[in-house]
């Protein structure tokens, strides 16, 4: 797979290292000569210049590239980036950085962007996620916000505790996908129990996820902006 990264930073740098190191042809863009040193990634191709401009693009051969990622700290870049990639190269898949929350909800499909990755909100789900019993933490969000991935680790007074997998009257658009146990994940099966303390992993959509947390700590529900 052929992937060019906009924007050459920290985290423009750590993503090719990661595609590098599973194989992927890898080329970063960007339009500062400090970042753009080949040696900090020797085996990625490299070029110096503005990703905002059509020019850069074609020199960057996005019309032979399977994915793009804006991946700058400049969330109009980011847009910008992605809005070229599907319009003017029909490149396959987007990925765009969010660096500010509030501008989540330009990140869709009529910027040309197929997923966008907030980094602010996964660290927080993160932290949520290793402090929250029974509460149910949003991991990442799919496509437009039409699926998300969530997390709820399982509390002891939890009605289904100790319930086998395929017993459980999940609820409609809910796929049980990992269960986390004693840092050892398990792909469930039907046949699989979920106990108190293990981290469910579910893929769902928004319009359930309180139905989920309600169904599996009862206890600890609190209604959606009813906090504090």
């Amino acid at each position: 797979m052929r992937v060019v990264i906009a924007g050459a930073g920290s985290v423009g740098r750590s993503i090719a290292r990661e595609l590098l190191h599973n194989g992927h042809q890898v080329l970063l863009i960007d339009k500062d000569a400090d970042d753009v040193q080949a040696g900090r990634v020797p085996e990625a191709s490299w070029l110096l210049a503005d990703a905002c401009e059509i020019t850069a693009l074609h020199e960057a051969g996005l019309a032979d590239c399977d994915v793009v990622v804006a991946a700058t700290g400049d969330d109009k870049a980011n847009l910008v980036v992605s809005l070229l990639a599907k319009t003017e190269f029909g490149v396959p898949r987007t990925v765009a950085r969010v660096n500010n929350p509030k501008n989540e909800w330009m990140f869709d499909e009529a910027w040309g962007v197929d997923v966008a990755v907030s980094t602010p909100r996964l660290m927080t789900a993160l932290v949520e996620e290793a402090v929250s019993v029974g509460d149910l933490v949003r991991i990442f969000q799919f496509q437009q916000g039409t699926a998300t991935m969530v997390e709820l680790t399982l509390p002891p007074d939890s009605p289904f505790a100790g319930k086998r997998v395929g017993d459980i009257p999940w609820p409609g658009d809910s796929v049980l996908v990992g269960i986390i146990r004693e840092d050892h994940p398990i792909a469930p099966s039907r046949d699989d129990s979920v106990e108190a303390h293990d981290e469910l992993l579910f893929l769902t959509t928004p319009e359930v996820e309180d139905a989920l947390e309600a169904m599996l700590s009862p206890g600890n529900r609190v209604p959606r902006g009813a906090e504090g």
